[in-house]
Order: structure tokens, then C-alpha cells, then sequence
């Protein structure tokens, strides 16, 4: 079920992809406007999460691993400056975790980032840009065991996240996206109180998409 879900969010992103760019050659073809102070980005993209685990303890000990995901994910970017802006990502994933012990169930995770960014060549149809902030992570609708007893996980955590990534003027108003962004993220998890370390999930996360200009 959570393949079929995952699936159906990734298709339903390409379609608003296909729609988003086909109104918008229709529209206009004029790649040469560039982005100023009081413009909004909105992208959409298809998200591979790769985590990068690092565990402490108990965890370390039974090997625990947390499995990648695919999904569709979301940004909003207001131009502050020229080259300047700020940028909210949303998005939600759903991951396995396996150990020694075989699987351990699935966990949710929704980490709504902001960052601050640089954009080069604001005026260009290419535009490559930089960025770094801080995320908050939820962690929700866990059903992580050993056997038949419940693995309780810390549900929030802040860290830092830094991005680079580059938009390509396809039309007035529409620009396809590459990004690249390293978030950390971690949790605590206890066993009937009993604490069995720190998994850290810091995942690298590889985007492409779309986005429009307004």
C-alpha cells in the first residue's frame, strides 16, 4: 500500500508538471525576464531521499538501516532581492527501517525546511543558486517494533540544511529545476523505557521539476 501511495503522489506530480509547462509555452515563449526583488518561485518536483544513517548504542549494534523514497514535494520562493530569497520547502516521505532482526516497521517523517538563498545571474536564463537554513522534522504514524513490542522515537528535531541547484528559463513564466539538498534529522528511540541510542537520518535529497514564476 504505501508503494501504491508513493506511486500515485509521483504521477500525480509529473501530471501537474506536464500541465504547469504545456499552459505555460502556450502562454509565452520569452526566455529573457529573468527573476527581481518581489517575484514568487513555485516549483514542484519528483524527490529521490537518500538517507545517510549514522546510530548510536543499541541501534548501532542491530545494524539498523532506513530505506530511500521517492515523492513529490513542493517550494515556494519569495525574491527579497535581486538575487536574494527566501525559500519554504514542504514535503512528506514515508520510510522502512530494517535491522538484524529483519523489519521494524515504517515511520513517517515531515520536515518543513527554510532557507535563505543566492541566486547567480538573476537576469539570465540560466540561473544557478546557493542556499542554507534550518529544518524542523515531525516524526509521525510509526509503527516500529522488535517482535511484539512497540519501538517509541522522539517526535521532532531541528538541524541544518544546505542546497544548490539551478533553474533554467524555459518561457516567461515557467523554468525547469535541478536541486540538490542535504538536511539533518535525527531521533531517540527507548524499548519500554529503555533507550536504545540516536538514529540519525541526514538524508541527501536530488530533485528535478518545474516551476513558475509570479
Amino acid at each position: 500500500m504505501n508503494k501504491r501511495i508513493r506511486s500515485i503522489g509521483v504521477a500525480l506530480c509529473a501530471a501537474g508538471l506536464a500541465l504547469m509547462t504545456s499552459h505555460a509555452f502556450a502562454a509565452d515563449t520569452d526566455t529573457t525576464s529573468g527573476i527581481h526583488a518581489g517575484d514568487v518561485l513555485v516549483r514542484l518536483r519528483a524527490i529521490s531521499i537518500m538517507p545517510q544513517v549514522r546510530t548510536s548504542d543499541t541501534l548501532s549494534a542491530l545494524n539498523v538501516d532506513v530505506n530511500n523514497a521517492i515523492v513529490p514535494e513542493i517550494d515556494f520562493t519569495y525574491m527579497i532581492r535581486d538575487n536574494i530569497g527566501v525559500e519554504l520547502i514542504l514535503g512528506t516521505s514515508r520510510h522502512q527501517l530494517t535491522s538484524n532482526l529483519g523489519d521494524l516497521g515504517g515511520v513517517n517523517v515531515l520536515p518543513p525546511t527554510l532557507l535563505l538563498q543566492y541566486h547567480f545571474n538573476h537576469q539570465g536564463q540560466v540561473r544557478p543558486y546557493v542556499g542554507a537554513g534550518v529544518n524542523y522534522t515531525y516524526f509521525y504514524n510509526d509503527g516500529l517494533h522488535a517482535g511484539d513490542q512497540q519501538i517509541s522515537v522522539k517526535r521532532s528535531s531541528f538541524g541544518p540544511a544546505l542546497q544548490m541547484g539551478v533553474d533554467v528559463q524555459l518561457t516567461k513564466s515557467v523554468f525547469a529545476n535541478v536541486d540538490v539538498k542535504k538536511v539533518w534529522m535525527k531521533t531517540d528511540a527507548s524499548l519500554n523505557g529503555a533507550s536504545l541510542g540516536t538514529l540519525h537520518i541526514d538524508p541527501l535529497i536530488v530533485g528535478v521539476g518545474v516551476g513558475m514564476k509570479f
